[in-house]
């Protein structure tokens, strides 16, 4: 076995096409639905907001999707991303289990994110878009399109939720330094967040609301296409480079995993991972288990509905068959912004809903404690969406110390956290709160679903 700390390929092993799962599940995943109609979602219905090529990788049953050759140039500036062993995490834990980590954080805008902006601002581009519309929650998403859109010569629109623009100021100069446009969301720019300020004038915002106003602004404005970070099926097609390359690091290691851990909040990072290793699971090459980490105060996977939805709040995007907390949801700021969303990717949701995929969720402080331990083991802060997935990791490292099994235990490192050094010095200061939220909130929101499909019956 491999005794290195750090398994990296060469530029030439960068992976030359996307892997889709779509066509390789046992059971299809169910359609989008027309929330007028109550049909499945036709191509004409996304053409306002993204072009044929994405709407074509959404849909798509090839199994294998090249990746553009200047897509693949612009990769080549941080990819392919490092696969490190935790060694020292092992030794600070006293565990036999073989920690690794993969560093999306290598990449200009210090998480996983460019892997999927840099592609949808380059097929936006082709197809003549001038500006995107997006919404960000901590910011990886919104600094990742601002960068991709400058690399095009793009304009780019950042509907940020309010909590995490006043916690993370240095996103938003992040965003601005590549030339990307700001909002605190909900803003006054948009009938759906005037409507969210007039119902509630404190609201400190929601994905699901600055998706309502990304969503109105690329639907109101010829020029403009519509972004997503997370989510939907292109997106996490766009993400699955990280685990085609984690797979051929560990070959090169000389290693298989037992366990692939990441965090989730819509699915992206994680969905990215785990899906190469989720096909081999199908076709029984490996048992391994994989475990998505969300937050207790956004618990969308271990307490929510699996029914159709809507993606956002005000009610503008199709509706889709996935896990969710009700779309009228707006979850307490927790520093880890990126995993506040009421619904997940449902291709995930569909994996968790199969039995292919495992779900846990936990409060921040032990979060950031575990982040804490990470740091001071292996160097690198990671960002409080990634520390949830830290704390897996360090959960099942410490049942190998118990057990003494020698377990593979490998974990998406999604970003990095220098931008969120407030919500560490927080927690070092012990101002942070534990938040799980009460059921009966939850009960409330999802009652709002009751006039919507359960399930895509009679189709």
């Amino acid at each position: 076995m491999d005794e290195s700390y750090r398994i990296t390929l060469t530029e030439k092993e960068l992976p030359g096409a996307w892997f889709n799962i779509l066509p390789r599940l046992p059971k299809p995943l169910a359609p989008p639905l027309n929330p007028v109609t109550g049909q499945p979602v036709t191509p004409d219905d996304l053409r306002p907001i993204f072009p044929d090529s994405l709407i074509e990788q959404e849909i798509s049953q090839q199994e294998w999707i090249e990746i553009p050759g200047p897509v693949r140039e612009i990769y080549r500036l941080w990819r392919p991303s490092p696969l490190h062993r935790a060694r020292n995490l092992e030794k600070a834990l006293g565990t036999p289990a073989r920690i690794y980590y993969k560093n999306e954080g290598v990449s200009p805008p210090g998480s996983h994110k460019p892997n999927t902006a840099v592609a949808q601002a380059y097929y936006n581009r082709q197809a003549g878009v001038r500006r995107l519309a997006t919404e960000t929650g901590a910011g990886q998403w919104g600094s990742a399109l601002s960068f991709a859109c400058s690399l095009f010569d793009m304009e780019c629109t950042v509907y940020m939720v309010k909590v995490s623009y006043h916690q993370k100021p240095y996103r938003r100069v992040l965003m601005h330094v590549w030339g990307g446009e700001v909002y605190p969301s909900p803003t006054d720019r948009t009938r759906a967040g005037k409507a969210i300020l007039e119902s509630n004038p404190d609201s400190t915002g929601s994905l699901g609301i600055a998706i309502s106003e990304a969503v109105e602004d690329a639907a109101t404005h010829e020029d403009t296409n519509y972004a997503l970070g997370s989510v939907l099926n292109h997106v996490l097609l766009h993400q699955t480079v990280i685990g085609l390359e984690t797979q051929k690091q560990l070959e090169l290691a000389g290693d298989k995993a037992d366990m692939v851990i990441g965090c989730v909040g819509g699915g992206s990072n994680f969905g990215g991972m785990c899906i190469p290793f989720v096909y081999d699971k199908i076709q029984g090459k490996n048992d391994v288990r994989i475990i998505g980490i969300e937050p207790k105060s956004c618990p969308t996977l271990t307490k929510g509905m699996f029914r159709y939805d809507y993606g956002d709040t005000a009610g503008m995007t199709p509706l889709m068959l996935m896990y969710t907390l009700g779309h009228t949801f707006e979850p307490p700021g927790i520093h880890a912004g990126g995993l506040r969303y009421h619904g997940d990717a449902p291709l995930l949701c569909h994996l968790v809903n199969e039995g292919y995929v495992e779900a846990r969720a936990y409060t921040q402080n032990p979060v950031f404690e575990a982040a804490v331990t990470f740091a001071r083991a292996e160097g690198i802060i990671p960002a409080p969406e990634t520390s949830h997935a830290i704390k897996g990791v360090i959960d099942e490292a410490l049942k190998c110390r118990e057990t003494g099994e020698e377990k593979c235990i490998v974990c998406c490192f999604s970003g990095h956290g220098h931008f969120d050094l407030a919500a560490y010095d927080d927690y070092l200061e012990g101002k942070l709160k534990d938040y799980e939220y009460p059921e009966e909130k939850i009960a409330q929101a999802l009652d709002a679903l009751k006039d919507l499909p359960k399930f895509p019956t009679g189709i």
